[in-house]
């Protein structure tokens, strides 16, 4: 009886191991639509330094400073957010391995990436630019090169750091 109580229990564990292995993979953070894991769109300096998941890198001189997210750091010329004074985190590129909630990554190909946002648009600079779907008040914007995402983003419509 206890060796059969004891197997339950380490078959009922391996399970729920399991289980929480399976949900950590599935809550993976994506970009979009609010921001990259606990750093959001519109946080503030001093919140987004808070969740322990960015860097600065560039200071903004009264204007946007640009940061990295630890996880994924840039080249040395390059940065990964934007954060504005007036309207906090405006920006956040993808870096690999990142992807949108629809799945579209750099790497995509323009057919995945039309099929996943039907009404796309490219803009009068050649990048395809969409509102998230369920964050009104920010966008995607991707490049797309030789039929594939080469690079994209998601920015507040608000955001005053670049065109």
């Amino acid at each position: 009886m206890k060796k059969m109580i004891g197997t339950s229990l380490l078959a009922g564990s391996l399970l729920v191991s399991g289980a929480t292995a399976a949900a950590a993979a599935q809550t993976k953070p994506t970009l979009g639509p609010y921001g990259y894991g606990a750093v959001k769109l519109g946080m503030t300096v001093k919140q987004a330094k808070a969740t322990g998941d960015v860097v600065k890198k560039m200071p903004g001189g009264g204007g946007c400073s640009g940061w990295d997210l630890k996880k994924f750091p840039t080249p040395k010329n390059s940065v990964g957010i934007y954060i504005s004074p007036n309207v906090g985190l405006a920006a956040i590129f993808a870096a690999k391995g990142m992807k949108t909630p629809e799945g579209i990554k750099i790497g995509s190909t323009a057919h995945q990436l039309k099929a996943a946002y039907p009404h796309i648009k490219k803009d009068i600079h050649g990048f395809y630019v969409i509102t998230v779907p369920t964050n009104k008040k920010a966008y995607y914007t991707f490049t797309v090169s030789h039929s594939k995402v080469t690079e994209y983003g998601i920015a507040l419509k608000k955001q005053d750091c670049f065109n």
